[in-house]
């Protein structure tokens, strides 16, 4: 009868130097199935792993949730900040437009760019950044000129840059092209070409209309802000709408739009704009233009208000065949341009928005930026603004606009089209009217008379 071999144990390869058997392949298979299990990591000889196990990956369900509270708590601080800057003035209200149109520049050269070749290419970003700030220069020179002729025209120090303005602008312009064209390098030409044209196209597509909601702003405030609401409550209306009962798709560009939501926001924004018209009526602060860039909410300005403010009487005559005398009523002409203003902002500008879809996808980006936690960038919430803003501008320049002679006009004509001599004349002609008409003291018209005479010899 043999004896019983003895239990003798092994060192085998692969063991790590530590002592037992091999483990089998049920084992092994068990140790790798379990990777959820609440005790510590194994590995396929059954000692705790060194590695840290990893956290569960977030559900679709609260990511979803996460974006929703940080979407919405950044709505309500940027719908906060521009109310506050509303009402603090025009001057805050033009440095917020100031920091959109600076921001939204950067995030719009930023998808084109291709970091790479501009490292090796160092004036291709100071180029983008210099016709910036060219053409912030000229439009909003433009902009000061028309608005403060009665202040820079009469500075001897300001007048000959606003008498120069736009011809300094254009030599600027061609420094910066000059510059340009010496800093092409071969090898590197399409991509140039490439920034360059880019650079003007973001230039014209943002700058430029934005150029344009200053002017708005300097027009009254109202024009500023009921476009800009139009826009957003139209955006909003148009969400409810399309996930209430929308089923037609809309555009390609935007698979989520669709035509019961679009034209669902048509109507309401419709009625919000009618409501908030009559609410803005109400104040000199929103109807009157920019005289003074300290004025506030408090402060308020004054003016005498544009007719297209003030109620006016209408009269429909009704078929004969119904006997009834003609139907009077009275209503302001702004309730009728508003209709014109709430169908462009819920019919054309929403076009604005699927144009920079298009451009991201181009890209093959999600955003534009990041600047915004929960929105992306300025440019995906301005996207249909800036269009909007160029069209309130150009309406009311067309059809809303009074046009009168005004103090900087005045002096405009005589600084630029007078001689000296004739401007003295004036001057002179006109004390004689504000003395005859009681407006100034007797002494005014002889202290003019005695400079004048003084100037004669």
């Amino acid at each position: 009868m043999t004896k019983p071999r003895r239990s003798v144990q092994f060192q085998h390869r692969g063991s790590n130097g530590h002592h037992g058997r091999r483990p089998s392949i049920s084992e092994t298979s068990e140790a790798v199935s379990e990777p959820g299990s609440p005790g510590p990591k194994m590995n396929g000889i059954g000692e705790a792993s060194q590695e840290e196990r990893e956290p569960p990956p977030q559900s679709d369900y609260d990511k979803k949730k996460q974006t929703f509270i940080t979407r919405t708590i950044w709505t309500l601080v940027m719908i906060a900040g521009f109310f506050i800057a509303m009402f603090a003035g025009h001057i805050y209200v033009i440095g917020i437009v100031t920091a959109i149109q600076i921001v939204s520049f950067k995030e719009v050269i930023a998808i084109a760019n291709v970091p790479s070749r501009a490292k090796n290419l160092p004036f291709t970003r100071s180029l983008n950044w210099y016709f910036l700030g060219m053409t912030m220069y000229f439009l909003y020179g433009e902009s000061v000129i028309y608005y403060f002729k009665h202040i820079i025209l009469v500075d001897r120090v300001l007048l000959p840059f606003a008498t120069h303005h736009r011809f300094i602008s254009f030599m600027l312009y061609v420094i910066g092209f000059v510059f340009f064209v010496g800093s092409l390098q071969k090898g590197h030409y399409r991509f140039q070409f490439t920034q360059f044209a880019w650079t003007h196209m973001a230039i014209g597509l943002i700058n430029v209309e934005a150029h344009f909601i200053m002017n708005n702003i300097f027009e009254g405030m109202i024009w500023f802000f009921l476009p800009a609401s139009l826009v957003i409550t139209n955006d909003i209306f148009a969400y409810i709408c399309g996930i209430t009962f929308g089923r037609t798709q809309l555009i390609k560009l935007s698979p989520k739009k669709t035509v019961e939501g679009f034209v669902g926001a048509w109507i309401l924004t419709i009625f919000f704009g009618y409501a908030m018209t009559n609410v803005l009526m109400r104040y000199q602060y929103f109807i009157c233009p920019v005289n003074d860039l300290g004025a506030n909410i408090f402060t308020g300005l004054h003016c005498d208000p544009n007719p297209v403010f003030l109620p006016q009487t209408y009269t429909i005559h009704l078929p004969l065949l119904l006997h009834q005398p003609p139907l009077t009523f009275s209503v302001a002409p702004m309730q009728f341009h508003i209709l014109v203003f709430a169908s462009f902002a819920s019919l054309i500008a929403p076009f604005g928005g699927f144009f920079a879809s298009g451009l991201k996808r181009t890209f093959k980006v999600k955003d534009f930026g990041e600047s915004i936690p929960g929105h992306g960038g300025i440019t995906d919430r301005m996207d249909c603004q800036f269009i909007m803003g160029f069209f309130a501008f150009m309406y009311y320049q067309s059809f809303i606009a009074v046009y009168r002679a005004s103090v900087g006009g005045v002096i405009e004509m005589a600084v630029q089209g007078l001689r000296a001599e004739e401007q003295v004349e004036v001057l002179r002609g006109l004390g004689k009217y504000l003395v005859g008409q009681g407006m100034v003291g007797p002494e005014v018209g002889e202290c003019l008379a005695g400079v004048m005479a003084k100037r004669r010899r």
